[in-house]
């Protein structure tokens, strides 16, 4: 598969979770953030991520930083997926070196950061909204692998997830994965 193939379904499936949102200010897994704030950081990502495929510098992620969203959240992250999609699809864009939060990494690898965020914060979004996330189980489990590979090279002081937390090896692909990044899917 094509991790960018991998991106836009991603992005489709949680797309799908912030238009079916119904309070912006309900609160998510994620100690401290509404489901706004939530998207907002998605959105933030989307947009730093985009900015640095053409050699910029981006903005925060820190949701409380700045407003991505307006009056229009559903439209708002829509346009920053876009952006994001457009600029992965240049060509080159796999190959190059990226400055992202995590360091300089090639364009592949920043790829697969960004569907492991959308993801992890898809997955945040559907227990705080009450809906169901839709992702593919077979693309899950090649972000299982990517996570546990790149884990284990980041120092401890550096991992932007809390340790792993235990989960039933026969559990959801989905379960994994947020377990891995330090959630509990119970």
């Amino acid at each position: 598969m094509n991790p960018v193939d991998d991106l836009s379904a991603v992005l489709d499936s949680t797309g799908a979770l912030v238009a079916g949102v119904s309070r912006w200010d309900a609160p998510t897994p994620c100690p401290e953030w509404t489901v706004r704030e939530l998207v907002n950081h998605l959105v933030l990502g989307h947009r730093l991520f985009t900015a640095a495929l053409s050699g910029a510098k981006g903005a925060s992620l820190d949701p409380r930083s700045s407003d991505a969203l307006g009056d229009d959240p559903v439209a708002s992250y829509r346009d920053a997926v876009a952006g994001l999609l457009a600029a992965f699809q240049q060509p080159g864009a796999l190959e190059q070196m990226v400055e992202v939060p995590a360091g300089t990494v090639p364009g592949v690898v920043a790829v697969h950061l960004r569907i492991v965020e959308e993801l992890v914060h898809g997955w945040d979004l559907a227990r705080a909204t009450g809906q169901e996330a839709k992702f593919e189980d077979a693309l899950v489990e090649r972000e299982i692998a990517f996570s546990a590979a790149k884990l284990a090279d980041l120092p401890p002081e550096r991992s932007p997830f809390a340790p792993p937390v235990p989960v039933a090896e026969d559990a959801p692909p989905l379960d994994r994965l947020v377990a891995l990044l330090g959630r509990s899917p119970s």
